[in-house]
């Protein structure tokens, strides 16, 4: 294989499986990351052998990112702030716009074949809650503090899309969208959905919100990347990656009922809804819970099934997983 791939947000959860993903598949691999001082660990974390390089960029500055894109085939972008960690409390729409027309626009200089950007299932929320969503559905949602993360998502895509349509001669362009990312943490650098288990585990989560979520593999995100990649009929689509829905109460039991004692802290009681709505004016996490509120999302991913072959793992494998990688780090 001699194509080369450019992987945004290198230290990530998704970049990591998705770079392992392409090195298995014999592609040549430059992942960016905003400190180099950090490349050794990655290496060490991803554990396989390949032709893997690092080079420096930011989001928020244009610096590194002509010299990132130099010479690759295919670009994949899954660097974006979320509202937690470092960036709780913090603007995250300007990074996550920002960053996007700037991954496009110096893969368009660099002449790169095709572009995926990783979205999220938080850019496809129906009018009405709890309808049907597939690819054609886009978020529609206010300017305020609970929608924080799915705004940024939402319009970094449109911008992305507006972009590469107003262009000619390329680049391509690529969107997954994935739901609640479960599956092997590779370190301690845990993203959030794995961090939920991770409470529930610790018993730091004492009672369970009446909110559910659709489940995807990180592993089978990974490949789903790779092969929106490079399957011409990806060109221009948008693909939904989402498995079963569960409510928490459901994610709970399995781990109940899979991992005996080592789940003897995750809780079974649920919050009523209106401790949530009570707490919310006084809480922003609690505040972005409110619109989920027993709401059961009914997303698709039968264009990633009929186009691409695709298909996620069971929720509870996945789930078992995550959880079984906590311990093994001692996170748990």
């Amino acid at each position: 294989m001699s194509e080369s791939v450019l992987v945004t947000g290198g230290s990530g959860f998704v970049a990591g499986y998705v770079v392992r993903e392409l090195l298995a598949r014999g592609y040549r691999v430059r992942a960016t990351l905003r400190n180099l001082g950090r490349g050794d660990a990655v290496r060490e974390k991803l554990a396989i052998s390949g032709d893997l390089s690092f080079v420096a960029a930011d989001l928020l500055t244009d610096d590194g990112w002509d010299a990132a894109a130099e010479g690759m085939d295919y670009v994949v972008h899954t660097a974006s702030p979320m509202p937690v960690g470092e960036h709780r409390g913090q603007d995250i729409t300007t990074p996550a716009r920002e960053g996007t027309r700037r991954v496009l626009a110096a893969a368009r200089r660099a002449g790169v074949r095709r572009v995926v950007l990783t979205s999220s299932t938080a850019a496809a929320i129906p009018a009405e809650p709890g309808a049907p969503a597939d690819e054609n559905t886009w978020s529609d949602l206010p300017d305020k503090p609970r929608y924080v993360y799915p705004r940024a998502k939402t319009l970094a895509e449109q911008d992305a899309w507006r972009m590469v349509r107003g262009w000619s001669g390329g680049p391509e362009l690529t969107t997954v969208l994935p739901a609640n990312i479960q599956g092997p943490a590779l370190d301690d650098d845990l993203s959030p959905s794995v961090w939920l288990i991770r409470l529930m585990l610790t018993g730091k989560m004492p009672v369970l919100p009446p909110v559910g979520s659709s489940i995807v593999d990180v592993r089978d995100l990974a490949v789903l990347h790779a092969e929106a990649m490079v399957a011409p009929a990806a060109a221009g689509q948008r693909f939904i990656a989402a498995g079963e829905f569960l409510w928490l109460r459901e994610m709970a039991a399995i781990l109940r009922d899979r991992l005996g004692d080592d789940a003897a802290k995750v809780p079974s009681r649920q919050l009523p809804k209106w401790v949530v709505r009570v707490a919310a004016p006084f809480n922003a996490e609690m505040d972005q819970l409110v619109p989920n509120l027993g709401v059961r999302a009914r997303l698709s991913s039968a264009q990633a099934e009929k186009l691409l072959g695709w298909r996620t793992r069971p929720a509870a494998e996945s789930l078992i997983d995550t959880a079984n990688s906590l311990f093994k780090l001692g996170l748990v």
